[in-house]
């Protein structure tokens, strides 16, 4: 059943009294100032709000009530990855040694947080079956782009930079991919996706000459699905010698079941907030680590982090072939410290029931909703499940629609319209962390929000109707941002940003 309607807050501007204070300011040993005087009308025309501790403390803390999380509820992003940050991590996070270490402190005196990156590689080299790992890239899209960067440079030091022009990236491809082969000076020619949403081998194979650098796949794809077929994509492109870059951020499918490095990729990205449960969301910190073959070595970020064979931790520098540093000092080191503590927690043995519980509940909720919303394709999925809401917009509805009539009944929307080849898109994603009982509930939501799409459209037109807002425009609101509050009595003459 939808929830209840949620109450309206007020801003903080509409609290308070004038002349009430949140706080005990100590006696002044100064002479005091008249600041009424000093300012003038400029103190009115703030609308500063004037509020008691406990006012404060109630306006927040019941703002916070509103606000929807991974620890408040259910959040089936597809391609997202949407997992439970164990508190286990930010415990491990929150020591002092952590917490307080200096980027500028001598190299010497944070033995222990090198042994933290150190550890990482180690564990990431042997998860995804790289020879080598560097940490540095700050986010996903940012370890493509370095990855490029490697590839580029592989590329140039053979003396084959000038010819090799093109990045093949198909057609299903997250935006960052050719985003970041263009950001490398490449140009991007698209490979269609074929009639069971695997890579078109025909129009991949009259597409790979000696003028292409370099292939960007995701795998598995963002239709979910593994590319049977990756072996010999590989090897296909390799033959031109060309190299093929794995965007790794749907890991999570795969993460101590296969591994990446074995289906000859020469280098990928992970998402530590995706596949080893470091923080999502909310513009960082992140970590786009990035895991390559030997070849691509000589070409690391400066400074590498190396063990010595005396089993201590080391920086190297003196690197003449290395693309130099993309990030200031090591990355985000405490998202891998978050990183490693999840990584041993699972240890070598336990590693593989993420991927095997990600893959069960993804292939459940299809299971569950086939009925109401097919797949896109209909083949057994990996950790999300790709469906069409194409029947039911003869009735006016559209995957909108019924992700906004979702919120209704206290869900967070799963992802629309992606990836852009299949209509009326709907990409859930139910990750390995959650119950049998949470997917239930939320697939008996789906399948009423179906039938209410059947016998009553108009309801989902307006949803959601019971939310602390209704149905934004979110079209307009990129085109006119303006997310200021302004007083009553200057809003007829505050200028409209645009």
């Amino acid at each position: 059943m939808p929830m209840k309607q949620v109450p309206q807050p007020i801003s903080i501007f509409e609290k308070g009294s004038p002349g009430r204070m949140g706080a005990n300011l100590p006696e002044t040993d100064a002479p005091e100032v008249d600041l009424q005087a000093a300012l003038g009308d400029l103190r009115d025309d703030l609308h500063l709000p004037e509020l008691g501790e406990l006012e404060v403390l109630r306006h927040f803390t019941n703002l916070s009530h509103i606000n929807y999380g991974i620890e408040t509820g259910f959040y089936p992003l597809g391609s997202c990855t949407m997992k439970y940050n164990p508190k286990i991590n930010e415990a491990t996070a929150g020591l002092p040694g952590f917490r307080a270490i200096h980027p500028m402190q001598p190299v010497e005196t944070a033995p222990g947080a090198f042994e933290v990156l150190a550890q990482v590689q180690e564990i990431l080299c042997e998860v995804a079956g790289f020879d080598e790992i560097t940490l540095q890239p700050l986010a996903g899209a940012h370890g493509e782009l370095t990855c490029l960067m490697l590839i580029k440079a592989y590329h140039d030091s053979r003396g084959e930079g000038a010819q090799r022009k093109y990045v093949l990236i198909p057609d299903s491809a997250h935006g960052t991919n050719p985003a970041s082969a263009a950001a490398c000076g490449y140009e991007v020619k698209s490979v269609p996706t074929d009639a069971h949403g695997n890579t078109d081998l025909e129009a991949l194979r009259g597409m790979v000459n000696n003028e292409v650098a370099a292939l960007m796949i995701t795998n598995p794809s963002t239709l979910g699905l593994f590319e049977p077929n990756i072996k010999e994509i590989c090897d296909l492109l390799h033959s031109v010698g060309a190299q093929v870059f794995c965007d790794g951020a749907n890991m999570n499918a795969m993460v101590g079941t296969t591994r990446p490095g074995d289906h000859g990729f020469d280098c990928m990205h992970f998402n530590l907030h995706k596949t080893f449960s470091t923080p999502h969301g909310g513009g960082g910190p992140g970590c786009g680590a990035i895991g390559l073959m030997k070849h691509l070595e000589p070409f690391l970020p400066i400074p590498v982090i190396r063990r010595a064979s005396n089993g201590k931790v080391q920086l190297e520098t003196a690197r003449p072939l290395s693309i130099g540093r993309v990030s200031a000092f090591y990355g985000q080191f405490l998202m891998e410290v978050r990183a490693l503590t999840y990584l041993l927690a699972y240890g070598r043995q336990k590693m593989r029931n993420i991927s095997r519980f990600a893959v069960l509940n993804a292939n459940y909720v299809k299971a569950r909703l086939r009925d109401v919303l097919p797949a896109a394709h209909d083949r057994h999925c990996m950790h999300e499940c790709v469906l069409t809401a194409t029947r039911y917009k003869k009735g006016g509805v559209r995957a909108l629609d019924i992700s906004k009539r979702l919120i209704d009944y206290g869900f967070h929307p799963p992802t629309n319209y992606f990836p852009l080849i299949v209509p009326e898109a709907i990409m859930i994603e139910p990750t390995e962390t959650e119950t049998k009982e949470t997917l239930d509930a939320f697939c008996d939501a789906m399948i009423a929000i179906c039938k209410e799409a059947e016998e009553s459209p108009e309801l989902l037109h307006g949803a959601p109707s019971t939310q602390i807002v209704g149905r934004l425009d979110e079209a307009a609101a990129v085109k006119n941002l303006d997310v200021r509050w302004i007083h009553p009595s200057r809003r007829e003459k505050a200028p409209v940003s645009g």
